[in-house]
């Protein structure tokens, strides 16, 4: 090879490698830092931590500021890059999404080196790559300001929850010389408030605590706690840390309405929080706060709830040793006035607002209005009323077996005469009671702040047996002192079906959307027919309350036997009132008497 050819190769070789370095060093550390910034916004914690020097010790960083903050959303995009041969800067902006309207915004910056076993560029990893007041052996923590909580009061402003103050018993298991002697101590001075604390339960709680964590005993009003204090307050190992909590009057006051009524509260407290990011040394200890925003006012929860109806249903139901209930709304408005249960429907649930029960005959004016818009019958259309009737094999009877003969339809409501409805049920079209049922809330699906409720349910059927089975409120129908409310609350608004709302500003939604109202005709002839049935018929026993309108009802449940069921309306209250295995009507009717002599005849 000549001398001139051999200096050719060389320059040829010097410059692919002079290339190679240029490729090095030369490629654009925009396109790196935007990579960095790209994958700590998307989450991806590893892909980010490849992009560094120090691949382990930023992984595992950007992990726990992104497990700590929870972020909804996070934009980090580059601002600016100055760049060297073998060093270059890039500053970025940051803004974190945290939700419920927090965000934290910042500018911050970092460098970038060459990559040493490749092309490109690698970001220079400390903790001040993700914020420059981020110091090394330092974490980042997000911690709320809680918002002062608000009252919530009744329809005209009285207090139903405030905040108070509430002491925990604890108990520590480690402290304690004798377990089963301070549980027994314990157990007979708390047992006055809560059945279930027993020497027992106690011990069990205690035991199942992690080592070293006491467990709660009881969580008891300041009030309650001074009438104990002195027979717990030396035992070892028991502590007694207080907190503020947000109480009814009392402790069974409103035990339907006030958990759901807290969830809202707690709801707007968690919305109008403030928040700290602060960085905190090894020991959690704080060391700088980052970023702050104070707690946003919580303005008093108005509700629909009047509390001189919610007294006096409770009163009307604490005297009855079966499960016992009222439901009791506005027809004007659909605010729910009150909702009652004693203690014994308390220990199945939430029975007023979600049971689902037979409504027995008071679903008879559901029944009417069907049958009257089918313009089959009239108020004063001849029916008949025998003790008994047979529809397809299924044989109807009528409560004792009341025989009426041929009466006017109005007459047979009165009276409750299964017999007639069975007839009329059947000849009615395969939707009709689920038609009417709907335009009376039964069937409807109601999304109500504050409180879950079930309506009912009254199914289509293509069965004449099951529809007459249906038309005395047994068959497949099914509904809630709540819906059975709605349907009272109806009748007495003139057939436009009230929205049912419990908290003021919160307006309610449904599924089914708008309903065509029950005829105003209708309405008033079933309004007519329900004050016979006080006057004159099976709801005589509550003659002496006024201007009432209403309909009794029994109806087989299974193993429970018959519920008693009494729905009515009175002035612009209309309620339901339900006692389970009840046998007859008496004591939904007894129940009701009481309600409304509290209220006051009107």
């Amino acid at each position: 090879m000549s001398r001139l050819r051999l200096v050719a190769v060389l320059l040829v070789a010097l410059m692919a490698v002079l290339l190679a370095g240029c490729g090095l060093f030369g490629s654009d550390p925009r396109d790196a830092a935007a990579a960095f910034l790209d994958a700590v916004s998307r989450g991806d914690t590893a892909g980010a931590g490849r992009l560094t020097d120090d691949p382990v010790a930023a992984t595992e960083l950007i992990r726990q500021l992104r497990e700590e903050l929870k972020p909804q959303h996070v934009q980090l995009t580059v601002d600016e890059i100055r760049s060297g041969d073998r060093i270059a800067s890039a500053s970025f902006a940051a803004v974190w999404d945290l939700g419920r309207g927090r965000q934290w915004r910042y500018q911050g910056a970092f460098e970038l080196v060459p990559a040493t076993t490749s092309d490109g560029w690698l970001v220079r990893w400390a903790p001040e790559v993700l914020h420059p007041r981020l110091g090394a052996h330092q974490l980042v923590t997000l911690r709320d300001i809680p918002a002062e909580p608000a009252p919530v009061v009744d329809r005209v402003g009285t207090p139903l929850l405030t905040s108070q103050t509430v002491v925990t018993v604890a108990l520590d298991r480690s402290a304690i010389p004798d377990l089963a002697a301070a549980a027994a101590q314990l157990a007979t001075a708390l047992g006055r408030f809560d059945p279930q604390i027993t020497q027992q339960s106690i011990i069990a709680a205690a035991n199942a605590a992690p080592a070293g964590q006491p467990s709660a005993v009881a969580m008891l009003r300041e009030s309650d706690y001074v009438t104990v204090r002195d027979q717990i307050d030396d035992l070892p190992g028991v502590s007694f840390p207080t907190q503020q909590r947000l109480l009814g009057p009392d402790r069974d006051f409103a035990s339907q309405l006030l958990p759901g009524l807290r969830k809202v509260v707690e709801q707007q407290l968690d919305n109008a929080a403030g928040w700290r990011i602060v960085t905190v040394n090894a020991m959690g200890q704080e060391v700088e706060t980052l970023a702050a925003e104070q707690p946003r006012p919580v303005p008093t929860l108005t509700t629909t709830v009047d509390r001189g109806v919610q007294v006096a249903a409770e009163h009307a139901v604490d005297a009855v040793p079966n499960p016992a209930m009222i439901v009791a709304v506005q027809p004007s408005t659909g605010e729910i006035l009150g909702v009652a249960q004693n203690s014994a429907a308390d220990a199945q649930g939430a029975l007023a607002l979600t049971g689902r029960f037979p409504p027995g005959s008071t679903f008879k004016i559901v029944t009417a209005s069907a049958a009257l818009q089918s313009q089959q019958v009239t108020p004063n259309s001849p029916v008949a009323c025998p003790a008994t009737t047979i529809v397809g094999e299924r044989v109807v009877p009528n409560d004792h077996l009341l025989d009426l003969g041929t009466v006017p339809l109005h007459i047979a409501f009165a009276n409750s005469c299964n017999t007639t409805f069975a007839q009329l049920a059947a000849r009615l079209g395969t939707g009709a009671l689920t038609d009417a049922a709907h335009q009376m809330g039964i069937g409807m699906n109601y999304y109500i702040a504050g409180a879950t409720t079930v309506t009912g349910q009254v199914p289509p059927s293509e069965s004449m047996v099951r529809r007459a089975e249906n038309g005395f409120g047994q068959g497949r129908v099914m509904a809630s002192p709540f819906g059975m409310a709605l349907v009272a609350a109806t009748i007495d608004a003139g057939g436009r079906l009230p929205t049912p709302i419990l908290v003021r500003g919160m307006p309610t939604q449904t599924a089914l959307g708008p309903v065509p109202p029950v005829p105003r005709d209708v309405a008033d002839a079933v309004r007519a027919m329900t004050r016979e049935a006080v006057t004159t018929g099976t709801a005589k026993f509550l003659a002496d309350q006024g201007q009432l309108f209403g309909t009794t009802g029994t109806a087989e449940d299974g193993p429970t036997g018959a519920d008693g069921w009494f729905v009515g309306f009175r002035g612009d209250v209309a309620f339901a009132t339900l006692v389970v295995g009840a046998g007859s009507t008496a004591p939904a009717l007894d129940v009701s008497g009481r309600f409304l002599s509290a209220l006051g005849v009107q």
